[in-house]
């Protein structure tokens, strides 16, 4: 049987430099992949239109060359989870799960240092609890550049990778892709940037024996 794989992505290109090679990996092996993304930029938030409409073609030229099997935009504003009632966003994203049923679930890091990433882990990870998904065989956190690496340099809050998937084949569409997001996307040393991504890369290359790698905690699974 194939996956369904849903990767929640707190805001637009977290899913990219996340698991973007992973979803591309996921893809080529006939997983169906969704993408749920929880937040967006609105000119009521101060943005200009032009902005708004650019972020728009982004996530639909991003959508179609991965070739997501389904889009979901909750649509809340950015940078203002903490803004927004828990319960609603729980019952935004448990829908979500209902209607993807998937098997394997890509969040956020717990304690990335942005505050969008860690509520949506926090209500994210209280959405699959066996009785409310029991379609979820594996949950994994990723690692996003420029919000991970940030986090304090503490035990519980470091990111310590245990599972590592082989991207080698990937990563330049990976590195595409992002160029995607113009607005994101900065010289070295940026965080997000073409040559910062290929170093993470490497190095979780390095760890795990390939070429270029990507990194994950593993939370759960279930075989």
């Amino acid at each position: 049987m194939k996956n369904k794989v849903l990767v929640i992505a707190p805001h637009p290109d977290d899913e990219t430099l996340g698991c973007g090679g992973t979803l591309l990996k996921h893809k080529a092996d006939g997983d169906a992949v969704h993408w749920l993304i929880l937040t967006s930029i609105k000119e009521e938030n101060g943005f200009a239109a032009s902005v708004v409409e650019t972020r728009r073609r982004e996530i639909e030229a991003v959508s179609s060359i991965y070739g997501f099997d389904g889009v979901y935009d909750l649509d809340f504003p950015t940078m203002r989870l903490d803004e927004t009632p828990f319960s609603r966003l729980i019952g935004s994203i448990s829908d979500v799960f209902e209607q993807v049923e998937p098997n394997i679930v890509y969040l956020p890091f717990k304690s990335d240092v942005h505050t969008d990433h860690q509520i949506a882990f926090k209500a994210a990870y209280s959405c699959t609890k066996t009785f409310r998904c029991p379609s979820i065989k594996k949950i994994v956190m990723m690692e996003t550049l420029s919000e991970t690496e940030f986090a304090p340099s503490t035990k519980e809050d470091s990111f310590i990778p245990n599972m590592f998937v082989d991207i080698t084949g990937f990563i330049d569409r990976k590195i595409e892709i992002m160029n995607h997001y113009k607005t994101e996307m900065e010289t070295h040393p940026f965080p997000r940037s073409e040559r910062n991504i290929r170093a993470l890369a490497t190095l979780r290359g390095a760890t795990s024996g390939c070429e270029y790698a990507e990194s994950f905690m593993i939370l759960k699974e279930i075989v």
